[in-house]
């Protein structure tokens, strides 16, 4: 679908076919709710530039969790932040919108990219500019029959859903042909105003359980 050579999914992605989406106040409350992710599968973690302290903390937090999680960081608006997300380590890049530079930066680094749009022709524009699959927001908006128009018209779009999606329809996404599901505030819930971690390791768990029982379903028709 595209002329470039598109940076490929990550094993980890592939493995568990999750990111968790993190909005906090600070990036340094980040840590211990990145470690309750990964203690129950979830293991792509995409930090968001509408937290404050992102670019300053992101080396720390790949030292700490490098090993065992992949780092992203999303609400790239632009190619500065792309360049500096990537200076930081980060392991894809995440958009809200079409914007090319950012998509140019991450091809030229051989870098994971998730561009969001909605339209088709937002969404093939991405795949076209060299994305690595392109997120479908606000996903909510649509529904997973959706991926299935577009399958019609473009077979071998890669797409990530994201906003607005459940742990109870998560399932309904990846069995609709969705490559991933990003989820951010049904699954943190209150885990950055003092709620229980141990909670939110067994959702990540619950939902890491589901989204593979869809998998195999899918791959079993």
């Amino acid at each position: 679908m595209s002329d470039l050579q598109s940076p490929p999914v990550s094993a980890i992605l592939q493995a568990n076919p999750v990111v968790a989406v993190l909005r906090a106040r600070h990036a340094r409350e980040y840590a211990p709710v990145i470690d309750a992710l990964v203690k129950g599968g979830v293991r792509s973690i995409e930090l968001t530039l509408s937290t404050d302290g992102v670019f300053d903390l992101l080396p720390d937090i790949k030292r700490q969790f490098g090993a065992d999680a992949e780092i992203g960081v999303g609400t790239v608006t632009s190619g500065d932040q792309a360049a500096q997300a990537l200076d930081g380590g980060a392991d894809y890049l995440v958009t809200p919108a079409m914007v090319t530079d950012v998509i140019h930066a991450a091809v030229a680094a051989g870098v994971p990219v998730f561009p969001g749009g909605l339209t088709p022709t937002e969404l093939l524009s991405g795949m076209q500019a060299g994305a690595t699959a392109v997120k479908l927001f606000p996903a909510s908006t649509v529904g997973p029959s959706y991926i299935g128009q577009l399958r019609g018209p473009f077979p071998d779009m890669r797409v990530i859903p994201s906003g607005g999606i459940g742990i109870d329809d998560a399932a309904d996404w990846i069995a609709a042909g969705a490559l991933a599901v990003s989820l951010g505030g049904p699954l943190l819930r209150d885990a950055f105003s003092g709620g229980d971690l141990a909670a939110l390791t067994a959702r990540a768990r619950q939902l890491s359980a589901l989204v593979a029982d869809a998998v195999q379903a899918r791959g079993a028709r």
